[in-house]
């Protein structure tokens, strides 16, 4: 057996009344145009909300609140061994912008089949149905 890297990865789970927000991953990149939480991974010296912090001002150009977990998984895909920390957060300056994406969405649980997600979000999207599906 091999002892594979795990990359940290943080993502925000912001929600306006009863919708979240989803980002669609630019076509150049891996996964290209499936459905993600806005995020990315940890850079050394940097704690997981620092991360979530950064990543939101690169990717959204908004400021945020990092209001603790809501729930972690770790995800093997073919070319990468991942350990995905959501965050429950909200934007607490400025507007979403398209600086990174491909799109953004407030979606409701109940829409979340319409999308084809990145597949370390389908437990993540299990729980979110569960918890604020009606």
């Amino acid at each position: 057996m091999y002892n594979e890297k795990i990359t940290q990865v943080v993502a925000a789970l912001i929600r306006e009344g009863n919708k979240f927000m989803i980002c669609q991953r630019p076509k150049h990149k891996t996964r290209g145009l499936l459905w993600e939480f806005v995020g990315g991974k940890v850079e050394p010296g940097e704690s997981k909300e620092e991360a979530l912090k950064r990543e939101c001002r690169e990717e959204l150009g908004v400021e945020i609140k990092v209001n603790g977990v809501f729930t972690e998984v770790t995800h093997k895909y073919p070319d990468l061994l991942i350990h995905l920390t959501l965050f429950n957060a909200e934007i607490t300056e400025g507007e979403p912008k398209l600086l990174e994406h491909n799109d953004i969405k407030l979606i409701t649980p109940e829409e979340i089949p319409k999308y084809d997600f990145c597949p370390a979000d389908r437990d993540i999207l299990k729980l979110i149905k569960e918890t604020y599906g009606r």
